[in-house]
């Protein structure tokens, strides 16, 4: 059956330990509450009556007070290294923390444990956990630390911090709302720079101090082979890149367009240059990198026409050419060709002076009514022309090559 709202807990057996520590309490307290009351004097038969019922409380208050004595003991309660000596009647190490208003969680630690009985003398230890935002080299991770400073807690948490840089001092105490520590590690990082090798030991955050820190002087445009900002891990190898930049100023030609025109006077397939073409002429300004002395390619900034090109004028002929010379058709003029030029309409000597299939000098085939050169015009019109030098001079004008008309 359930207790009402002005139940009190039921007494313990008057046997038990716990009832005789609990009676002993209750005697202590009416003692003392009669002692208040002040002293009272024998008389008469009252008097007597009065002194046998107090005697016999006396007798019993005697070996209540026997056992009050016993249930008081000295404990040491040290809370986060606050240590004080204190009388209690708490039974175990929860009923003590609870007399003292002491709570604790779950990162806490307690020693003994709670509900560890009390004896005499013993002592109990509270240290209450603290939470840690530690980054380490720039890694972070949150711990719960009972350590009281920064150098318990990086020990605690077995973090190696000789030779480390920290952000804040070690000896510094730790809140229980807790604090950020920043550790910088001791690393072995190689320099190379100016053709050298510098090895250090260093507490760098990024490439940029670790280069400083080697006593390397940067200037201008100079760099390192990872990005200035990114962390340098233990046995990292970083290149320091001396760069330097120039321009460099070019004139380079443009090249000019061909315009051809139709001409009905030139026979079909002949081309004449009415002008001749010019390239024109442009500045362009490059910009060249030099890193640690090798030249790269450069890279064009800017660039400026100062001359502009002159097109190249060709006339075409569309005018069909004869194919037939009284005197000299039936003879073997493909044969004539290949000997003299391998059949190549544009074929040149080496001297330049004779062109075409059948090699004619300029001033013979311009008499013979040909305009231009002789290997810009067509098979057809240079084989027509062939044909009517033929009929002046014969084989004559080629006297290697000429007796192959006739096989």
């Amino acid at each position: 059956m359930g207790r009402g709202a002005d139940a009190r807990p039921a007494p313990a057996p008057p046997g038990s330990p716990a009832g005789g520590r609990a009676a002993a309490r209750a005697e202590a307290r009416r003692a003392a509450r009669r002692r208040r009351s002040g002293p009272f004097t024998l008389g008469g038969t009252d008097g007597l009556r009065r002194l046998i019922p107090q005697a016999l409380v006396v007798a019993f208050l005697a070996g209540g007070t026997t056992a009050f004595v016993a249930a008081d003991k000295a404990v040491r309660l040290s809370v986060d290294g606050v240590p004080r000596t204190l009388h209690t009647f708490a039974d175990d190490v929860d009923e003590l923390l609870a007399e003292e208003g002491v709570t604790v969680g779950d990162h806490d630690i307690v020693a003994p444990a709670p509900g560890t009985e009390l004896s005499h003398g013993d002592e109990v230890v509270v240290r209450f956990g603290r939470p840690v935002t530690l980054t380490i080299d720039g890694r972070s991770r949150r711990v719960w630390t009972t350590a009281r400073t920064v150098e318990e807690a990086l020990h605690q948490v077995g973090v190696r911090a000789n030779g480390a840089s920290v952000s804040v001092s070690r000896s510094r105490s730790i809140s229980r709302g807790g604090l950020d520590v920043d550790v910088l590690t001791e690393r072995t990082v190689t320099l190379l720079a100016d053709g050298r090798a510098r090895t250090i030991r260093t507490n760098a955050a990024t490439a940029q101090e670790a280069v400083e820190a080697a006593g390397i002087t940067l200037g201008g445009q100079d760099t390192t082979s990872v990005p200035p900002d990114s962390f340098p891990r233990d046995g990292q190898t970083i290149t320091v890149m001396r760069i330097s930049d120039t321009e460099e100023v070019r004139e380079e030609p443009v090249p000019y367009d061909t315009v051809r025109t139709e001409d009905p006077e030139l026979h079909r397939g002949t081309e004449v240059v009415a002008r001749a073409g010019r390239a024109g002429v442009r500045r362009v300004t490059y910009a060249v990198r030099t890193v640690n002395g090798v030249r790269q390619k450069p890279r064009k900034v800017s660039e400026e026409v100062v001359r502009q090109p002159v097109a190249r004028q060709v006339r075409t002929g569309t005018k069909r050419p004869p194919e037939s010379v009284r005197g000299a058709d039936g003879l073997n003029w493909n044969a004539l060709a290949q000997c003299e030029s391998g059949g190549r309409p544009d074929a040149v000597d080496p001297s330049g002076t004779y062109g075409g299939l059948y090699q004619f000098d300029t001033r013979t085939w311009q008499s013979l009514g040909g305009r231009g050169r002789p290997q810009d015009a067509s098979p057809e019109e240079q084989t027509y022309r062939a044909k009517k030098l033929y009929v002046q001079r014969g084989a004559s004008p080629w006297p290697h090559c000429g007796r192959r008309l006739y096989r």
